[in-house]
């Protein structure tokens, strides 16, 4: 430790706090006169309009959150969010910034939706005194803000890149040419219908079979990357009628991530659950990776949003989608247009790899100079370079 630097036990650096009522989030308002502060991603998660819930903030504090361990610093009066939100305000000889960026410098191991804060308090604080404490925030914000900026960007090269890509699967799809046909799904394959309605006993991996859901499907394909297993019994009478099989097709049909269509590309028996929908397309009329971009085109993602009846959670009808329509060239054409979207794909996915790798770069370099800033290093050199 740097000298002049005191260390204080956790709790030592703080003063008590008298906290108001903690809203539940499924009360949350979408606007409101007083902004709520849980701990979401989010700066701000809902609103609320009854002053007596009002926290007061005469002392800058710092918010953390016991399960998700987001630290968010509020200078303004707000109302808490459920469960989880710890306000910690800390002591008078502590500046509050530099306390919010000291709880993001150190490392908590991660309990999952446990809660961390019983972490937190074992450790130990090291602080100069306050004139130190403050040159130390000036550089942290002048250095972050520089940081975020470029954050920013990068993920706007990233939004751009995938919006970029689905311009021009809508532009495939929309603009057809001499020979294009359209036709409704139903006729066009020879499956379409969804899983199993009801939950079924889950059994262990040595004696069960893979049963998939709408999780399973995403960005484009059939991801096998956690799934549960159901008894052979089970799996043998649900696929009496209708075995997945490799080359189909499986649409997401339930939750946020409704209209995701995937091919089957694993040999492995499996079943699926009524989140999905099962197509099989007919071989000699529709190519399946053709019909999957289809699928995800912005075409018929609209169309399916437009579906949606439901104000709940969003439940795309299986009967809806047997009535899709369905426009498509010749067999020929089918695979030349499947080439010339991998390709695109391929050029998208090296670019957001690109993008993606950008943004960890910057978070790393966030946590090093954090980690600098609190071993007291931060030195004059790096103040004007700041």
């Amino acid at each position: 430790m740097k000298q002049d630097w005191k260390a204080r036990e956790f709790e030592n650096c703080l003063d008590t706090v008298k906290t108001t009522s903690k809203i539940p989030k499924k009360q949350f308002l979408t606007e409101g006169v007083y902004p709520i502060i849980s701990q979401e991603d989010d700066f701000i998660n809902g609103y609320w309009d009854n002053p007596k819930d009002v926290f007061k903030v005469e002392r800058p504090i710092v918010i953390f959150g016991d399960h998700t361990k987001k630290v968010k610093y509020i200078d303004f009066d707000f109302v808490l969010g459920a469960d989880g939100v710890k306000v910690l305000l800390p002591i008078k000889s502590i500046d509050a910034r530099f306390f919010f960026y000291q709880l993001q410098s150190i490392p908590i191991d991660d309990l999952g939706y446990a809660r961390h804060y019983r972490l937190l308090k074992n450790k130990k604080l090291s602080f100069p005194l306050l004139p130190e404490q403050k040159r130390i925030v000036t550089i942290l914000d002048t250095c972050f803000e520089a940081i975020d900026k470029a954050k920013a960007n990068v993920e706007l090269n990233l939004q751009n890149a995938k919006e970029l890509f689905q311009s021009q699967l809508n532009q495939i799809f929309t603009q057809k040419g001499d020979g294009w046909v359209e036709k409704k799904m139903f006729d066009l394959c020879s499956i379409i219908t969804c899983g199993v309605a009801s939950t079924p006993k889950y059994v262990d991996e040595d004696i069960g079979v893979p049963f998939l859901s709408a999780q399973n499907v995403k960005n484009g394909e059939v991801q096998l990357d956690k799934y549960r297993f159901i008894s052979k019994k089970f799996h043998q009478h649900l696929t009496k009628k209708n075995k997945p099989q490799k080359g189909d097709i499986l649409y997401s049909r339930v939750g946020a991530k409704y209209g995701e269509a995937g091919v089957v590309e694993h040999d492995f028996e499996f079943s699926v659950y009524v989140s999905l929908t099962l197509i099989r397309p007919i071989a000699d009329k529709l190519n399946n990776y053709y019909f999957k971009f289809y699928l995800n085109s912005p075409l018929i993602k609209s169309l399916a949003k437009a579906s949606i009846q439901s104000s709940g959670v969003p439940n795309l009808n299986v009967n809806v989608v047997r009535e899709f329509p369905v426009t498509y060239p010749s067999l020929s054409k089918q695979k030349k247009i499947v080439n010339t979207i991998d390709k695109l794909k391929s050029q998208t996915r090296s670019l957001e790899s690109n993008y993606q790798k950008e943004l960890e770069a910057l978070d790393e370099l966030k946590k090093s100079i954090l980690q600098k800033a609190f071993k007291g290093e931060l030195t004059e050199a790096e103040e004007v370079a700041a």
